[in-house]
């Protein structure tokens, strides 16, 4: 390919490392989604030299890919379980399909610094829900009408989209503020997760194909191919340490530390505007 051995090196190198942070930060936390891995894509590819108009886009397609199995295997478990909710299924899917699109068609065309705003105001909202949110805010107890539903999905797929998560976390502060058991919701967002993910991933394939010569070796579009193989192995292995480490923690302390997290990656994105 005419590209330097020395330079898959240091990719490998530092992509293995952000697979350990990654699953250490997801077991801690519970969430294995892009919320952690773009964060530390970003800073990966920011020392690899990974041109900035271009360095957001890889972070989120690559994070895509990366949960894709992840969303699957989730998926497939709560099925089993009988707690997917199927009607929302119905009324979100075909929605967050086209929001992945429009996501998809920004990152061909937009710039970076959309796609760095989009992840800081969403995750601050995810932040503000694990720090000041309470059990009993609730909009209603029954789900809102065809629009409103068609609405949510279309928001979902394309926040997701934006940030490269498969929206587990916004569907589920969307689905218990309408009354919905946490189980149901984290149940149904796996399934919505399926679609968006798989999706997503195609569609960050082929919009980074034009700008190709600005991506690092062994990148399919805005997917880099040693990111997936990488850091999803990698990050499943060492999630276990981090999980008897939250084992040990209070429910609530994991709850303020992810939202701190959160905090501190919206931050850093929001720096990088100015």
């Amino acid at each position: 390919m005419g590209v330097p051995a020395g330079d898959l090196v240091w990719l490998a190198a530092a992509v293995m490392a952000a697979g350990i942070v990654t699953g250490i930060l997801a077991g801690l936390f519970g969430i294995g989604g892009g919320a952690v891995i773009v964060p530390v894509l970003f800073e990966v590819f920011r020392v690899l030299g990974v041109p900035e108009e271009v360095r957001m886009q890889l972070c989120i397609g690559t994070s895509l890919a990366i949960i894709v199995p992840t969303t699957l295997r989730s998926y497939r478990a709560h099925r089993a379980r009988g707690l997917v909710l199927a009607g929302v299924m119905r009324s979100w899917t075909v929605p967050a399909l086209v929001g992945v699109a429009v996501g998809s068609l920004a990152a061909a065309i937009a710039p970076a610094g959309l796609f760095e705003a989009a992840f800081a105001v969403v995750v601050s909202i995810i932040a503000a829900k694990l720090l000041f949110g309470r059990e009993n805010w609730v909009i209603g107890t029954e789900l809102p009408g065809p629009a409103a539903m068609a609405g949510y999905g279309f928001v979902v797929g394309t926040a997701s989209s934006l940030m490269g998560i498969s929206g587990g976390s916004l569907v589920t502060i969307i689905l218990t503020l309408y009354g919905k058991t946490i189980h149901q919701a984290v149940a149904t967002a796996s399934g919505i997760g399926v679609p968006i993910t798989l999706a997503g991933t195609l569609g960050y394939c082929l919009a980074g194909l034009p700008h190709q010569a600005a991506l690092p070796p062994l990148s399919i579009g805005f997917v880099s191919v040693i990111g997936v193989i990488m850091i999803a192995p990698l990050s499943s292995y060492v999630a276990p340490f981090g999980a008897r480490l939250a084992h040990r923690l209070p429910r609530r302390w994991l709850e303020i530390g992810f939202g701190l997290f959160l905090l501190l990656a919206a931050a850093r994105f929001l720096a990088s505007l100015f």
